[in-house]
């Protein structure tokens, strides 16, 4: 595979709202059922605070399958939060889950090591953030460490689960195929990242700052802000699937060579 160029990485964010644009109410009730059957299992005592990072890699799979439908002018039904259930990959979408909570919980503890543990604490709730004795100094350094323990294992999880479903692969070889690929494509992921910063975080910061600064009121800021933030969030659901495509093109490709 030749490498993609750095500019591609915008160019996924612009087929995330091509898509988007195509069936907008269909793809935000698929995101807000989402939301529900996350919030619902998340009450489950336990084991409801793990549910939801455990079957991330299970649910992804249901807004991959709605931008192939709509590529194919499929409409995008509610049903389709359950594909990843119906695969015969669902073992290894599970395992995966797994492997993303262990990392996660790995990246977020080795941020001990920058604040002495207060992040682990907030994590896991032993502390609040209106707590007075939560010393918040080297909160955002310890938060940006854990997201660099956590990139490497970002890379190798990002094309896993549609690899794992759409080519068949056992788990570990779709976490090596999908780690290389991005690493070959690192410019093009460092500019999707560096836009979604921008789109999803900068610009929405700017728009709530202005907003407050000429009505004179945040609550009507939130009020903007909240549909939009879920809009975005659908947005950048739909752009994970251009990635893929790009690099091992669209489901029934058999080319995985990276």
């Amino acid at each position: 595979m030749e490498k993609i160029p750095a500019n591609t990485g915008i160019s996924w964010i612009r087929q995330g709202f091509a898509l988007f644009r195509k069936q907008p109410a269909e793809l935000c009730m698929l995101f807000l059922l989402y939301m529900l059957l996350m919030f619902s299992l998340s009450m489950i005592p336990l084991i409801g605070q793990l549910l939801p990072l455990l079957l991330v890699p299970v649910f992804s799979m249901a807004f991959m399958q709605a931008c192939v439908d709509i590529e194919s002018g499929k409409k995008v039904r509610p049903s389709l939060l359950l594909t990843g259930f119906r695969s015969p990959a669902l073992g290894s979408l599970l395992r995966l889950g797994g492997l993303y909570l262990i990392a996660a919980v790995a990246a977020v503890a080795a941020s001990a090591l920058i604040d002495g543990g207060v992040f682990w604490q907030l994590m896991t709730g032993q502390l609040q953030p209106e707590q007075q004795k939560v010393q918040v100094a080297g909160l955002p350094l310890a938060i940006l460490f854990a997201g660099l323990v956590y990139l490497p294992f970002s890379m190798a999880f990002w094309h896993a689960a549609p690899l794992a479903t759409w080519q068949k692969m056992g788990l570990f070889k779709a976490i090596f195929y999908s780690f290389f690929a991005v690493r070959r494509c690192g410019m093009a992921f460092l500019t999707y990242g560096l836009g979604w910063i921008v789109v999803g975080v900068a610009l929405p910061a700017l728009i709530s700052a202005l907003l407050s600064l000429l009505i004179g009121e945040s609550t009507f800021a939130m009020m903007v802000l909240m549909p939009a933030s879920v809009i975005l969030t659908v947005v950048m659901y739909c752009s994970f699937y251009p990635t893929y495509v790009q690099v091992f093109g669209r489901p029934g490709s058999i080319s995985v060579t990276v």
